[in-house]
């Protein structure tokens, strides 16, 4: 999911990443508080000043998401959740789980401390937004700080918003799982209710366009958008959880994968083997033992005129502990470990011997057949990876 991102720093144990996406969003959030929030609250000052505001607003923002997702992993970990990270993007952030919680319980605790959190957080500034400005503390001050304090209370409030996979929506589905013991019914009535909330999202988002509103009501619509899509998603990930449970690798993979010999020449690689079989990319082995892998990213980053001398030992990548899985793993475990590294296949080895590759499309193509004869047919796209991230915020 998160092709470009830049590790921040580390809290309570939790690694905290940006991605791209965010820096892109946390740049126009500053400029539309140095240019129009600002001005408007704090009237008066030079534009320095107002930047100057703006980078402490876009800092604080930053800190505010961290302190949500903070508390989802707090609770998380209380109940022996695995979290991996959290990543900041464009929409928020998620701290990053490779399954869903155990109980109804852990799932409604987890969910509920974001809101808590942010709408404590919002308390605590407002209070002391107001305290500075009785002292006659700097406007500056009292501006970012208000600012903040107002954010969190809506960044609270929006998350209790009962429509998965906002944390509103986590805590229905808990509720309802524990009433009916089905989460994947919760899950997808909760969907249903993110489904239903993100088109209201839309049509507002087109009405205030309409209106004149072009940059407020294209947020609206992304975000809906980014809500119908996000809910589609959650629900194909439970479902996969369920029909994927017995499933291991060996039963999905692609059985003695055709591997390049490291010293064949990348002319003979491309004539043979990229022209022959059409894959991108390839297994380099020798005598079955898995050596690297080369593709036709490799092959590109080479000049033409050294194919014919360069050996695919000199180009090829070398193997990972994220490239390769044993047989007897979980098609989930493979789910997982592919999103966390960004790698579309996995090579399959025992005994030191590449005996498989598994790929996502493979994977993707069990579950789908799966999910039909589930009588799911039309839950969500079909070829859509999973993430195994919770909700943003």
């Amino acid at each position: 999911m998160f092709a470009y991102r830049l590790k921040l720093f580390s809290l309570f144990g939790f690694q905290v990443w940006v991605d791209a996406s965010w820096l892109l969003i946390a740049t126009l959030i500053a400029w539309t508080l140095a240019v129009a929030v600002f001005p408007a609250v704090v009237q008066g000052l030079d534009a320095v000043t107002y930047w100057w505001m703006a980078i402490a607003g876009t800092i604080g923002l930053l800190f505010s998401i961290v302190f949500h997702e903070t508390a989802h992993s707090l609770v998380a970990r209380r109940y022996g959740i695995e979290i991996r990270g959290i990543t900041l993007f464009v929409f928020g952030g998620v701290a990053e789980m490779p399954g869903e919680p155990g109980s109804a319980r852990a799932e409604f605790l987890m969910a509920l401390a974001g809101p808590v959190s942010s709408l404590a957080l919002s308390a605590a500034l407002l209070a002391s937004s107001t305290a500075i400005e009785a002292v006659g503390g700097p406007r500056t001050i009292t501006g970012v700080v208000g600012y903040l304090g107002g954010l969190n209370l809506i960044l609270g409030l929006f998350n209790l918003v009962p429509a998965f996979p906002l944390d509103g929506g986590r805590m229905l589905r808990a509720a309802l799982w524990a009433w009916w013991q089905d989460v994947a019914r919760a899950t997808r009535v909760a969907a249903a209710a993110g489904n239903g909330f993100g088109l209201l999202l839309i049509a507002l988002g087109v009405f205030e366009v309409l209106r004149g509103d072009f940059i407020g009501g294209m947020w609206q619509f992304l975000i809906g958008m980014f809500l119908r899509a996000a809910a589609s998603a959650g629900y194909r990930q439970t479902m996969a959880q369920r029909l994927l449970a017995d499933v291991s690798v060996a039963q999905v993979m692609t059985p003695d994968p055709i591997a390049v010999p490291p010293d064949v020449s990348v002319e003979s690689f491309v004539e043979e083997y990229l022209y022959r079989f059409h894959h991108r990319e390839f297994p380099v082995a020798r005598g079955g033992v898995p050596l690297g892998r080369i593709g036709t990213r490799q092959v590109a980053a080479l000049d033409r005129d050294l194919w014919a001398g360069t050996a695919v030992s000199a180009v090829a990548l070398g193997c990972t502990p994220e490239d390769i899985i044993a047989p007897d793993a979980g098609a989930l475990q493979a789910f997982s470990q592919m999103a966390g590294s960004g790698r579309a296949h996995l090579f399959v080895v025992s005994g030191g011997r590449l005996v498989g590759i598994v790929s996502q499309h493979d994977l993707m193509g069990l579950l789908s057949v799966r999910l039909e004869l589930a009588g799911e047919r039309g839950s969500g796209p079909k070829r859509r990876p999973l993430s195994g991230m919770r909700a943003p915020v």
